[in-house]
This record gives structure tokens, sequence and C-alpha cells, in this order.
């Protein structure tokens, strides 16, 4: 959906999960050469996975990686990773709060969604539809 509605190529991260905060990045699925990357994830907790999925991109001559999250847990060493990684940037909500350390992090930029939230919770609370918040 967001390639297309950006009207970019899309490649896949085939990625395997051990155990609990434990992934493996396997495959690149696309074409990523000479492009500027953007990875979307839900949530990203030790950033393990979000930093190896950066480091695997810019191997496959991806020009650059940018990065955006819904929930920013950012546990352990999460700051210290996305900060030595090769991510530009990392944008995430205001769903969770931050620890001082990811809000002095240059590499992490805040998007508030609270009107988001505020409106969707209206609309159901009145019995409208939400689905045109997010189209």
């Amino acid at each position: 959906a967001y390639a297309k509605r950006l009207d970019a190529s899309l490649a896949i991260i085939d990625k395997r999960r051990d155990s609990p905060n434990v992934s493996q990045v396997m495959n690149i699925i696309g074409d990523v050469s000479g492009m500027t990357a953007f990875l979307v994830d839900d949530i990203v907790d030790t950033g393990g996975t979000l930093v190896r999925a950066a480091y695997a991109l810019i191997e496959k001559g991806a020009k650059r990686v940018y990065a955006c999250c819904t929930h920013p847990i950012l546990s352990g060493k999460a700051v210290k990773m996305i900060s030595e990684s090769p991510i530009v940037e990392l944008i995430v909500t205001d769903t969770v709060p931050l620890a001082e350390e990811a809000k002095t992090c240059p590499k992490i930029k805040v998007i508030s969604i609270a009107s988001l939230l505020a409106d969707a919770i209206r609309r159901i609370y009145e019995d409208e539809s939400v689905s045109c918040l997010f189209v």
C-alpha cells in the first residue's frame, strides 16, 4: 500500500525470528540498487531487526536507508544501535513515551498522532466511519 501510494518500487525483506527479540535477515526480494530505501515496521523494540535490515539494504546497493515505526519501544541498546547504523532517520509516533536518550538522538524524529487518535475515538463513539481517516 505504501509503495503504491508513493508510486515507488517495492522490495521485501525476508526475516526469521529464532526467539523473542532475535531475528535474522534472510533475503531481500527486489532490486534496491541505487535506491533510497524506506523501512516500515509496526514496533521497534531492541532495534536489532531494523538495523540488520538497514545493513542488508546497503550491502545490496541501496544509497540511503530511512525507517519508520508506529510504536518505538527502543529498549536496551536500541538507540545506540540506531545511532551507529546506516539509518539516516527513524520516524516514530508518540504512542509510547520515549526515554531521554531517544528524545535527544538526532536520528529519531517524533510525529504526534494524538489528533488522529482523538478523531478516531470520537468517530467510534459517535458511530461514524473511521476508514476516511486512513485513506
